[in-house]
């Protein structure tokens, strides 16, 4: 089983994001409304991931997104925080510090502007990618002791040219907190019936699988050539 460990990036205190995905099946609602979840809303929404046209943002593991509704985001990978077999991303969301890291991995001048649509021309980056999501957001406490949180969210989407997947997530704010909220992902993901070895890649790959094949075998070919160390993999099974 994989895991993906996010860190947001933000002016207050960073959280980490543990998550899996997994394939959703025609009975995966209905386990989570045995177990208790609550279904907290639906949502549609536009991904627009921008990369200049030789991918090199892609190429370097860094992800240019845009979700209608909630802003810009950047996710590159980050330190580790528990070893193991997970992928551990930073993930931004202020738009100064988005443009700083821009500038850096793309070797360009720092510039200055706040604003991530101010810089798109000046780096060269356009929008390589676009889908719209179908969102099921569900809550559930798998015990209602105090000692049992952080409560576990699970996202199911669907986009729209077809591909279906799943996530299971918790939020923690201390380091020490991942190991347990590591047990009570693996403890859901096996009450919803998810195989333990099973991984589910991220929607922007399937994407480019499909629509951009040429693109797809380059970023392959880039990430198998790439030495990995203890704990680390590609992409292909990391975004959200």
């Amino acid at each position: 089983m994989f895991i993906d460990l996010l860190i947001a990036g933000s002016m207050a205190q960073p959280l980490i994001e543990v998550e899996r995905k997994f394939v959703p099946g025609p009975d995966t609602e209905e386990r989570l409304q045995e177990l208790g979840g609550t279904l907290e809303h639906q949502v549609t929404f536009r991904d627009s991931y921008y990369d200049t046209p030789e991918l090199s943002l892609m190429r370097a593991d860094y992800w240019l997104r845009q979700r209608e509704g909630s802003g810009w985001e950047l996710k590159y990978p980050g330190g580790a925080v528990v070893s193991g077999p997970h992928t551990e991303f930073m993930e931004l969301t202020v738009e100064p510090a988005i443009v700083a890291q821009l500038c850096e991995v793309l070797g360009a001048d720092v510039l200055e502007s706040g604003s991530v649509a101010a810089v798109l021309g000046p780096l060269g980056l356009q929008e390589v990618a676009s889908f719209v999501t179908k969102r099921s957001a569900w809550k559930l406490v798998l015990s209602q002791a105090e000692e049992e949180k952080p409560s576990l969210t699970v996202d199911l989407d669907t986009a729209d040219f077809g591909y279906a997947v799943g996530e299971v997530e918790a939020l923690v704010h201390e380091k020490a907190e991942v190991p347990a909220a590591l047990e009570k992902i693996h403890s859901l993901s096996s009450m919803l019936g998810v195989p333990a070895q099973e991984t589910a890649p991220p929607k922007v790959m399937v994407y480019l699988q499909r629509f951009r094949p040429q693109d797809y075998q380059h970023l392959l070919e880039v990430y198998s050539r790439r030495e990995k160390p203890q704990g680390t993999k590609s992409p292909d099974s990391s975004l959200g």
